[in-house]
């Protein structure tokens, strides 16, 4: 069987890809999240606010290791795999990546020290400016890196010429048409993100009785944050469909698996489409709704993915089915949001053993949907590289073989295994231990859950033979 050096560099970038996005789209998220902390502390000398903020920073801290080392290879594989992009693309992309390693790594690297060893060295005013600093440079390199894949997804202020792309405007390069749109649901996701693995630990502790006070703030705090970010980022994704639908119709007949240019579209709840034979099976669909979900309007047209020829059609099963996981977690999201709200009376949002044992697993789905999304974007806008202007055959390595690529490909996934594991199994160790050996200890006393709360079966537990599970009195 000859391997195909095309599709293994598709499957090695893409497993590269989907690797390193999981920890940017958190440590974004939690990034600010220790800003805020140190200036409520900072404001209030409050030091359960500097305990919350010690014990998430040694988290980033990791979380931030791991997403450097996931993410220093994958700039190897446009020289490695995908030369010919690479000499294609180097007016523009070469200055991008430039960009946001001079103004967002470094500065992010700086201050990430202070941060971490700085709390008792510097003044505390010093300490707050790093972690905003710190926060302020993970903006910054979505920034760069959004506006470098956006302009692949919707190039814009470039021409091709000889198979090398000249940059014509810069504003409108980086500012390219879909780059708003792209880059407020990815701030979003990675709010999101932070907000319900923040939640979803502090409610695993609450149902340990540990650290009741610390705990019971962090979940109170990424509630109401949750409570706005949620429905928000649903509003933002309308819109970011409305341009995906003027700029990339082909995506969305993708993500909606409509075969036909038609009017008053159903808006499929399930299908099977079938590539080979251009249509769909058991289709289950709500009528007109796609139609006025896209377009505003009941009769609104959607694009048809026969309007294309086969070749240009993306796979639509990963794409059609993809999206539809990325937004059952969405409006999964907003109902956690939602009931968190109703169980503020009372302060059942913290008492609730049913709502932490849910919180604790929503923990695991924003990073679910944050890559169903990428699925979403990337495999939608095959076989282009360069949307309408540079396919993923003309991009790839001309002498690279499939016996190369493979062996390249399971030289990544072995490491990246280990790398992932090692990762892991410390980040738990961290969350294991908690905020008791934080140097900041507030003077309070614990508060307990009114009933008693199981530990077992959670998603973060290191079981240790020498723990009981805790009895907790009333309140």
């Amino acid at each position: 069987m000859e391997l195909d050096p095309l599709i293994l560099s598709r499957i090695q970038f893409a497993f590269v890809v989907s690797f390193h996005a999981i920890f940017p789209v958190f440590t974004i998220g939690l990034a600010s999240y220790i800003a805020v902390l140190e200036g409520l502390g900072y404001k209030t000398k409050n030091p359960v606010w500097l305990k919350l903020s010690s014990f998430w920073t040694t988290v980033f801290a990791v979380v931030f290791g791991m997403g450097v080392v996931s993410g220093i290879v994958m700039s190897f594989q446009f020289g490695t795999n995908w030369s010919n992009f690479s000499q294609a693309s180097a007016n523009f992309l070469g200055p991008m990546l430039s960009y946001e390693v001079i103004t967002a790594f470094f500065l992010e690297a700086a201050f990430l020290g202070v941060l971490l060893f700085g709390r008792d060295r510097v003044p505390p005013g010093a300490h707050l400016f790093a972690a905003i600093m710190v926060a302020t440079g993970t903006f910054i390199s979505s920034f760069w890196i959004l506006s470098a894949n956006s302009w692949m997804q919707t190039p814009a202020g470039t021409e091709l010429r000889d198979g090398i792309f000249y940059v014509t405007s810069w504003s409108e390069a980086i500012f390219n048409p879909s780059f708003q749109f792209r880059f407020a649901h990815k701030v979003i996701a990675s709010f999101l993100t932070g907000g319900f693995v923040v939640a979803g630990v502090s409610a695993w502790y609450l149902l340990k009785g540990r650290e009741v006070e610390a705990n019971r703030k962090a979940l109170s705090m990424c509630l109401w944050l949750l409570l706005i970010l949620a429905p928000a980022q649903l509003v933002v994704g309308d819109f970011h469909g409305l341009n995906t639908l003027e700029h990339q119709p082909t995506k969305v007949a993708a993500m909606e698996g409509n075969w036909e240019t038609s009017r008053n579209v159903p808006l499929l709840l399930f299908a099977i489409p079938d590539q080979e034979n251009q249509t769909n099976h058991f289709e289950i669909g709500v009528p007109g709704l796609a139609s006025l979900i896209l377009t505003h309007d009941w009769d609104g047209e959607i694009p048809g993915l026969k309007d294309v020829p086969v070749a240009e059609q993306p796979p639509v099963a990963i794409v059609f089915w993809s999206f539809r996981i990325m937004v059952g977690l969405g409006m999964l999201m907003i109902l956690f949001a939602l009931t968190g709200l109703v169980l503020r009376s009372g302060g059942r949002y913290w008492r609730s053993s049913w709502f932490l044992q849910g919180m604790r697993f929503m923990s695991v789905t924003p990073f679910i949907a944050v890559l169903t999304g990428w699925f979403v974007t990337e495999f939608g806008r095959a076989p282009w590289l360069v949307y309408g202007m540079m396919t993923q055959a003309e991009s790839v390595t001309p002498s690279l073989t499939g016996g190369m690529a493979l062996f390249t490909l399971i030289g990544y996934v072995v490491v990246y295994a280990l790398v992932f594991t090692a990762g892991v199994y410390y980040l738990m160790r961290v969350l294991y231990e908690g905020m008791e050996s934080s140097q900041h200890e507030p003077d309070i006393q614990s508060e307990r859950p009114k009933r008693p709360m199981s530990a077992a079966h959670t998603s973060f537990e290191l079981h240790d033979s020498k723990e009981q599970p805790t009895k907790q009195g009333g309140h």
